[in-house]
Order: C-alpha cells, then structure tokens, then sequence
C-alpha cells in the first residue's frame, strides 16, 4: 500500500516538474519499485534561471540583431548573432553566451536595432531644411514640466552645436518630430517592456511616424544619477530621429546601451568624435553666424525661485554681457535679451557651478570679458565659459585685506574704469593702467549724488543705473545726477 502511494507521488511530482525544467536526453524508467529523488530546490532553481536566461538572449537577438543571417549550411544563425552582437558591442566574439556578455545584454538600452559604426538608417534618411520642429505631446509625471522642457532642448542642443540645425518647439498642431511618453503597446507594433529594459526608441526622418521619439513611462525618469536619465536617453533618441543609427564606439552617445547612476551636466555635456563625424556627414558643420552668439541653453527653475515680478524686488548684481543683461538674484539670473522676447530664468550652477551666488558683476565692454564676484573671489569668464586660472582672489585688483565683498560692480565704457561700491564708498579700477586710481576708498555720496548711501547693484545701459533694496536710480554720468528712480522689478518685463 505504501509502495503504490508513493509510485503515484512520485509520477505526480514528474508530471508537475515537466513544465518546469527541460526533458533529458533519454527518459527515466522507474525500475525495482525504486522512487526517483526529486531534484534539489538549488538545482531546480538553477535549470528555471538557465531557461530565463536563454528567453532573454533570443529575445534579445530577435529585437536587435534580427538582420543577421547565418553564412553557410552548417552555421547556426544564432551562433552568428551573437557573433555579431558581441562584435558590435566591443566583447570577446565567441558566439556563446558568457558572464560579459551577460552583463550587456541586461542593461538599459535604447530599442532601435544595432548596426555599423556610426552608419545611418538605409537610405541615408535626413531632414531637407535647417530648422526641424519638434512638439511634447504629455509630460512624464516623475520630474517637473519645466525640467522635461529643459532636457529635451539641451537634448536637441547637443546636435545643433555642430550641425547648421536649429530646432523650434511647438505647442500644437503637427511638427517633424512628435516626443511623447508611454507604456507597453502604444500603437507603433514596437511595445515597450516595463521597467529597465528598453528605455525608448525613435525612427528615422520620414513623413508620418517618421523623427517621432517614445519614451517608455514605465521608466523612473531623472535628470540626476537615480533611475534613468531623460536628457542622456533624449539626446541619443533624436539622433535617431536626425537619421543616426547606433555606434559601436563605447564613449559615443549612439552606443546603445546605457549606464544609470552616472551624474550628467546637460549644460556641458558635448558630443564624441564619433557622434560628430556621423551628424556631419548627414548635415554638414555648424554655421555659427546662424546661431545667436551667446545664447545660452534653456535650464529648469530651481524651487522656490524668486518672482522676478515683485514690487520689492532686490538684485545680488547686475552685467551686461554681449548685449543682453543679466541680473542675479540668489542661486538664478534672469536674462533679458532683444532678441528674445521673454525673460530668461537661468540656474547659476547650470551655467556657472563653481561660482554659486554672485555678489558683484560687470562686463568688460569691447574686450568680451565679464567679472563675477562673491567673496574674496573673483572669475572671468568669455561668454558661457571661465576662463583658465580662476577664482583669483580680488587682491589681484588692489583690494586690501579688510575688503571681505564687494557690493555691487559696473563699468564705465567711456572711461574704461571699473566702479566698485563697498559699504558708503567706492573704488576705482583702471583697465587701460590695471590699476586703482586711488589708493582710498572715496564716499559714493561725493561723486554720484541722490543714489543713495549704498549700492546693492549697479549696471550701465545709457545711463548708470543703482539699486538701493527694492528702488534703483536712473543716473546720468555726464551731468552727475538722478534723472529718475524707478522699480528694479520694472526690468523683468512684466505684466
């Protein structure tokens, strides 16, 4: 009796375990009444982990290397592709599967198949103008709108730095290229596959789907080292949607595969040799007469930013800087251009990380220079860029020790000079000489009546102007006096 019950058990848990891990070779008999030891919980595991594995490599191969064809009677078309895979991605080609191999197959990655070194979609696709629309149908929920908008237009500004492209966002109707977030199918017969897997894909210039970039929902997006990165993965995508295909380069942006927990600046970040000889071949080089110069890249408002449209509003500093102006205002600038109709908001880190908030500011006019201070320290800087060897400390300009800050900065074109104001004084620094006019300090009250008895801010625009707190003075130069005082917020272009 006990016997048979345990004949039954044992072809039950045979039964049951079919499903489960792969037949051998030879079937096993049940002989002398013996009952087969069930495989070990390790063991078991072991086999279903093989099985995983192996669904993972074909369906892998079947997404991305799905061209390759195998050479031969004899040849295996999966040994081939693995070959080939392994050849693309920079590993040892074996034409097995092995722990290196492994590893690359798992990580993220875009969902565009492989192909040669920076080659470009069949047919060499590209746009036939210079400046290609794009438009962001919805916003992923995981970082804020601002910052969507500004990682896709650095990702954008990363090819129109060394292409005569320019793109143009739009807020309705059809644009080349459709940007949009979703989850598994989502109506192009290329789903997604939920988390870390494929983040995104795009395809290639065309009429209808064709530039259109999706971004997989089910991704953490971020644009820090934590889950996967919207500015890196956007970037990659719209080359892409440019016509680019994927490089075997490992340090290009069109390598496939993605790393997360790596912190990217999208403010710096530029392209490989790679990536540019392959964009450059489609669209030739950048013209930078076409480009503003100076035009710096759209960055996301930090929290709790100050409104730049508050009566009582106070400025840190003040520049002028290749025509536009720039007022700082704790950790931001506010750019006012005439050739931009709003009011740039602009992280200082974004632009500037080592500087943090400035103090002072002025810009050298004619000579491309501009000065920013906080503290004993001072930076110059050529546009967008800090020039080599700085910080300096401000002693390199005459300041004595005692002179822990300086208030507020201006340059005064027609004399070359720079005026710094420190508490109810000012000093005078001579850019023709490279030295201080005076030893001492002189009282701003003497030369520059009815400003007030310190200065927060100072720029000049026609006229010079001082901020006091929340009022600034209009003040002519030439005739030493106030024409006017008005509100500093006046400048922000407010409704």
């Amino acid at each position: 009796m006990v016997l048979s019950w345990l004949l039954t058990l044992s072809v039950l848990l045979h039964i049951n375990m079919v499903a489960l891990v792969p037949l051998p070779e030879e079937p096993t008999y049940l002989t002398h009444g013996d009952v087969p030891a069930a495989p070990e919980l390790s063991e078991l595991t072991l086999e279903i982990t093989q099985v995983t594995e192996h669904d993972q490599i074909k369906k892998y191969l079947d997404l991305f290397y799905r061209g390759v064809a195998a050479i031969g009677r004899k040849a295996s078309s999966v040994a081939e592709k693995i070959k080939a895979m392994q050849k693309f991605l920079g590993l040892e080609v074996t034409g097995k599967i092995d722990s290196n191999t492994m590893t690359v197959i798992q990580k993220p990655r875009c969902g565009v198949p492989d192909v040669e070194r920076f080659s470009h979609f069949a047919g060499n696709p590209k746009w036939g103008k210079t400046t290609v629309t794009y438009r962001i149908l919805n916003y992923t929920p995981d970082i804020t709108k601002s910052e969507v908008d500004y990682a896709i237009a650095q990702a954008f500004r990363v090819w129109s730095d060394v292409t005569p492209l320019n793109f143009q966002k739009l807020n309705s109707g059809d644009a080349d290229i459709m940007i949009s977030f979703n989850t598994r199918a989502h109506g192009d017969f290329d789903s997604f596959d939920g988390p870390n897997g494929v983040l995104a894909h795009a395809y290639a210039p065309s009429d209808g789907i064709g530039g259109d970039a999706h971004f997989d929902e089910d991704e953490q997006w971020t644009l820090g080292p934590t889950g996967a990165n919207l500015f890196h993965v956007a970037a990659h995508e719209f080359g892409h949607s440019l016509g680019m295909s994927h490089s075997t380069d490992t340090n290009a942006l069109m390598y496939p595969t993605v790393s997360f927990g790596v912190t990217i600046d999208p403010a710096q970040y530029k392209l490989s040799a790679d990536d540019i000889a392959g964009i450059q071949t489609l669209y030739g080089k950048g013209n930078p007469s076409q480009v503003p110069v100076g035009k710096p890249n759209p960055a996301p408002p930090p929290k709790n930013q100050p409104n730049k449209c508050d009566p009582n509003l106070t400025f840190d500093a003040v520049t002028s800087m290749r025509g536009d102006l720039l007022f700082f205002k704790d950790e931001v600038f506010w750019r006012k251009s005439a050739r931009f109709p709003e009011v740039e908001t602009i992280p200082i880190s974004i632009i500037w990380p080592s500087v943090g908030r400035v103090d002072a500011a002025y810009e050298v006019v004619g000579r491309d220079i501009v000065y920013l201070f906080k503290g004993r320290q001072h930076w110059a800087t050529r546009g967008w860029t800090i020039l080599p060897g700085y910080p300096k400390d401000i002693a390199s300009f005459g300041f004595p020790k005692d002179v822990k800050k300086i208030d507020a900065a201006t340059f005064i074109r027609e004399e070359m000079k720079a005026i710094f104001f420190v508490g109810d004084r000012y000093y005078s620094y001579s850019h023709r000489t490279s030295a201080m006019d005076f030893v001492r300090p002189k009282k701003i009250k003497s030369d520059f009546p009815g400003i007030g008895k310190k200065v927060d801010a100072a720029f000049q625009n026609g006229y010079l102007y001082f901020s006091d707190g929340a009022r600034q003075a209009e003040f002519d130069n030439r005739g030493k006096k106030v024409v006017r005082y008005l509100q500093n917020y006046r400048w922000m272009s407010c409704k």
